[in-house]
């Protein structure tokens, strides 16, 4: 019998966990790596364990029909591959915290498409809920902006479609999700993600360059595979069986906390009262949307 403070930590952890990839990242583009070359190792080092996660999860039950393959591999491009990449490319040009902030706007992203998609209709307190998350993230963009320049309008824009990419994920994976599984889709889209993420580096850049990386960038990038992939994957899947999704989702709203902590106290990121206030709003607002849906 599992207690429900086990379900709170490890959904605590999971959350924390998921922080510490923007942190890593970042470190590791301080040995001159490139997103291409970067989001492929996290991936070379992510695929041997998702896909044992896809078998293990898919024993007894009947084999993907091809029909199966076709949304396997839509969701792993959506969620995983095109999600991944163009969040990795973004991080090169914002900090961590603003990351974090912009990610964790994906339930108003999931509403917008909800409304664009199936024409769902939403509530005025959803819309203030809207209004109050993306103008804590407009706060610290725009301090941003003032110190760091134009730059941060591209970074910021490429992780704002990772999160759109992603919310399209999770509004077509519901039923998907339901009949195969969540540990099982989860392997296999991220298996795809995986095999794409290491053909776009065969694609573009000389296999040649590998042998140039720092020691670094490769034990940052198992750690990024294993401790900020794979294990917030199962934690939080652990998490949804012990205490539900609302407690679980209730209790990630620590992730962009601990995602500032960790860029002030590893990154040495700038902790100003426009990160606090921004971060107030963006975490209110997503706490509203929730209340009101």
């Amino acid at each position: 019998m599992s207690l429900p403070w086990q379900g709170l930590a490890l959904a605590a952890a999971g959350s924390i966990a998921f922080s510490g990839k923007a942190i890593i990242v970042k470190l590791a583009y301080r040995y001159g790596v490139d997103a291409v070359t970067l989001i492929m190792l996290r991936m070379l080092f992510a695929l041997p364990l998702f896909a044992l996660l896809a078998w293990w999860a898919g024993r007894g039950k009947a084999p993907l029909t091809r029909q199966d393959l076709g949304v396997v591999a839509g969701l792993g491009f959506s969620g995983y591959y095109l999600a991944s990449f163009l969040d990795f490319a973004g991080l090169a040009y914002i900090t961590a915290s603003l990351e974090r902030l912009i990610l964790y706007l994906n339930p108003t992203i999931v509403l917008a498409l909800s409304v664009l998609l199936h024409q769902a209709r939403v509530k005025p307190a959803q819309l203030a809920a809207l209004a109050v998350s993306y103008a804590g993230v407009l706060l610290v963009f725009g301090h941003e902006v003032t110190l760091e320049g134009a730059d941060v309008a591209l970074g910021t824009g490429l992780v704002f479609a990772s999160a759109v990419s992603y919310a399209v994920y999770l509004v077509y994976s519901g039923a998907h999700v339901r009949r195969l599984g969540a540990l099982r889709l989860t392997g296999w889209a991220t298996s795809v993600a995986c095999v794409l993420c290491i053909g776009q580096f065969l694609l573009l850049r000389p296999v040649s360059t590998l042998a140039t990386l720092a020691p670094e960038v490769l034990w940052l990038s198992a750690l990024n595979a294993v401790a900020c992939t794979l294990a917030p994957v199962l934690m939080v899947m652990m998490a949804i069986e012990r205490v539900g999704p609302t407690v679980t989702a209730q209790t990630g709203m620590i992730g962009p906390l601990a995602t500032i902590a960790l860029g002030v106290l590893v990154l040495g990121e700038p902790f100003t009262g426009w990160l606090i206030a921004g971060t107030v709003l963006v975490l209110a607002g997503v706490w509203l949307l929730a209340r009101a849906r």
